[in-house]
């Protein structure tokens, strides 16, 4: 063997035992991940209806991405939009943000990023009202929040902060701070 020949079989030994290096210290750090840290699953475009225990529609989901941990009972959205069916089971509110999550022990869910809640029907007095952040419990239709909160309704524009709504009565209450002008036509 000349050294032309020696030097080839170094050279593709080195390439071999790198390559086996790299691949090593990969499939190490894909082990580091553990089961509990991936979702169980994840939906592309889902759709979703939640019905109560009467059979009638809870509310309906739709999102462009959803993923669901099932140890931690977590499922999180990106752009999700909830229909709301309170007791008399007509939509009146679409609940709609850039990321949300949902608590299955809780049955809380959490929208944050430009989240706006808009009215249904054009009859309602408050037609949209919008926040980064809030809360809605689906057992008791109870939303609440503790950011800043713009109310638009047929006649009038309202600010404040803080919110507690309960969708069930039909009331919806600013915590502090409110502001607002009327405008009568």
């Amino acid at each position: 063997m000349n050294r032309v020949t020696l030097a080839i079989i170094a050279l593709f030994g080195t390439a071999l035992f790198l390559y086996w290096q790299v691949q090593s210290k990969t499939d190490e750090q894909t082990l580091d991940v553990s089961a509990g840290e991936r979702p169980n699953y994840i939906i592309d475009d889902l759709r979703s209806t939640e019905y109560n225990e009467a059979g009638f529609i809870n509310n309906k989901v739709t999102a462009k991405h959803m993923e669901h941990f099932e140890d931690a009972s977590m499922t999180y959205f990106t752009e999700p939009v909830y229909l709301i069916y309170p007791d008399d089971g007509q939509a009146q509110w679409r609940l709609s943000a850039a990321k949300g999550s949902h608590n299955n022990l809780t049955s809380k869910v959490s929208l944050e990023n430009n989240v706006i809640i808009d009215s249904i029907s054009p009859e309602e007095p408050i037609q949209t009202l919008s926040t980064s952040y809030l809360e809605l419990t689906l057992d008791n239709m109870i939303m609440t929040s503790d950011e800043i909160i713009h109310v638009t309704g047929n006649e009038f524009v309202i600010q404040g902060t803080g919110l507690y709504a309960d969708l069930n009565a039909q009331s919806v209450k600013l915590i502090s701070q409110v502001e607002g002008t009327y405008d009568a036509k």
